[in-house]
């Protein structure tokens, strides 16, 4: 009977030890991670916006002959990328409409992926995406300080 007490005092304090770890984790961790994907995949995603918008005269021109995107003019899908990858990546940065933002970029990785080259890096693309797509922007982001202050009025 006494080893089986000292094995449930044993057991208990593992599991609050699990537990501490977990809340710990959640509390501290996630949001630094959830901010690192953020930006990570921003960084890709901007970069290549901006390499656009600064020549749009070529970024037409690789749409018509290099990309040639299904259903979509050259030049509407010239600018529609260039936005969405500028725009969409500023507000994952910011975490600003952060699963909104995830969307058109999951989008264009899924176009890019399946039309225009496929390379592996896209997948990792689309899981970094879903992830953020799944647990939001985190404690470090603007969606997080709206929310915040929503409930504070409401």
């Amino acid at each position: 009977m006494i080893k089986c007490e000292k094995t449930i005092k044993v057991i208990s304090c593992l599991n609050k030890l699990c537990q501490k770890k977990e809340e710990f984790l959640l509390k501290y961790f996630a949001p630094i991670l959830l901010l690192a994907l953020r930006i990570m995949i921003a960084a890709v995603f901007l970069k290549s916006g901006l390499v656009k918008i600064s020549n749009m005269d070529s970024t037409i021109l690789l749409f018509e002959y290099e990309y040639q995107v299904p259903f979509l003019s050259p030049v509407l899908a010239a600018y529609f990328s260039t936005f969405f990858e500028i725009f969409c990546s500023i507000a994952l940065i910011a975490g600003f409409f952060t699963r909104l933002s995830c969307l058109p970029l999951i989008a264009m990785t899924l176009v890019i992926q399946f039309t225009v080259l496929q390379h592996e890096m896209h997948f990792y693309w689309l899981a970094v995406l879903a992830t953020i797509f799944t647990f939001g922007a985190g404690l470090i982001s603007l969606d997080c300080a709206f929310k915040k202050l929503v409930k504070k009025y409401y």
